[in-house]
């Protein structure tokens, strides 16, 4: 018998899940003991919980294994605030002291955090090739082209590959700070909602309005290529270095400051909305039609954040060359069956049997 335990933490929507011998038998949100709506905290009452239901001791536990590398992360952290410096110092004031406390601890934190008993080894897996793992594992396809989307991992925002048998690869990439899913985290920030938390409600919000501002967003905001990578004019935002989503710039193109939160919600916000979902679509069909030509496969899966704007999926699966679409739906509980565009892929280790101690060893 081969159990691995996957957890995340410490962003947002901690939890915990078990796999046993390729077969997920247990997966639990912490904020579904705690009552805290998307806790972050080390998901303690998961793991129990999800040890329990699969009628498991600790000590019967294989591998540990944690959805992102977190020293990698802290590079990006720090060649960021070092790239904007000495504007960024309120954002670096807040987050430094995190990491030099906790973050960079982060093995020592789990171990210490871990039931009693429980000492297998710790694995530290790549951010999307988590999310890809999570999607091509559990998908009904032997092989297919994987594309990842969302906020950003370590470095990476987006990437494209291709999965066979027990094995992924990841060969391409986009790096932080042109995001996809940062784009609309700004919108969903901009026009009111809280990131990592609304976007779904900015999706849902779009068919109230026009798309009028969608060649704006394409010719001031992103530089969007055919083969649908892309590069964000920086100067319209200010996720990089404070503490904020959007800047002045950005407020000047649309016409005014962010809206208040619980303030009414005007056309203008819904033609926004409607304007990104746009974009964001367009975004998607040209990755689409790139993947396929590089890759020739038939169907597809996607995972990530991004991936779970189901508006999105439905025009890839309508207007794109995939035969057949597969996506990963269980990225946190306020994602599920709808979309949280900056959101982090939380039950990561979906292996089916004879993979699931080969990928660990791969990543």
């Amino acid at each position: 018998m081969t159990a691995i335990l996957g957890i995340s933490a410490f962003y947002h929507d901690s939890a915990a899940a078990l796999v046993v011998d390729g077969r997920i038998v247990a997966a639990a949100q912490e904020e579904r003991f705690t009552r805290i709506k998307h806790d972050s905290a080390f998901p303690a009452n998961a793991i129990d919980f999800c040890i329990r239901d699969a009628a498991l001791e600790p000590k019967q536990i294989n591998y540990v294994v944690f959805y992102e590398k977190p020293l990698t992360k802290f590079e990006r952290l720090l060649e960021t605030y070092l790239g904007y410096a000495p504007i960024g110092f309120q954002s670096f004031r807040r987050a430094i002291p995190m990491w030099l406390k906790d973050k960079l601890f982060m093995r020592g934190m789990i171990r210490r955090r871990l039931p009693s008993g429980l000492n297998a080894p710790l694995l530290f897996l790549d951010h999307h090739e988590s999310h890809a793992a999570s999607a091509f594992f559990p998908s009904p396809f032997e092989r297919a082209a994987i594309l990842t989307l969302d906020g950003v991992g370590e470095w990476s925002t987006t990437t494209w590959g291709a999965g066979e048998g027990n094995r992924i690869r990841l060969g391409h990439h986009l790096g932080f700070p042109h995001s996809l899913g940062l784009l609309y985290s700004a919108f969903t920030y901009y026009c009111g909602f809280k990131v990592n938390s609304g976007e779904y409600k900015l999706m849902g919000l779009a068919p109230f309005g026009k798309p009028t501002y969608r060649d704006v967003i394409l010719q001031r905001l992103i530089d969007l290529k055919p083969d649908g990578s892309f590069r964000l004019d920086m100067r319209y935002f200010n996720y990089c270095q404070g503490l904020t989503m959007t800047g002045r710039r950005f407020h000047d193109l649309f016409g005014g400051p962010p809206r208040p939160p619980e303030s009414p919600l005007l056309q203008r916000h819904m033609d926004l909305a409607a304007s990104i979902q746009s974009a964001t679509e367009e975004v998607f069909l040209r990755l689409g039609q790139h993947i396929h030509r590089q890759t020739g496969m038939k169907e597809l899966v996607l995972a990530g954040g991004v991936a779970l704007n189901c508006v999105a999926n439905a025009r890839l699966l309508r207007d794109g060359p995939f035969e057949r679409i597969w996506i990963q739906p269980a990225a946190g509980v306020e994602h599920s069956a709808r979309h949280c565009l900056s959101g982090i892929n939380f039950w990561k280790i979906t292996e089916r049997p004879s993979r699931a101690i080969r990928n660990a060893a791969v990543f």
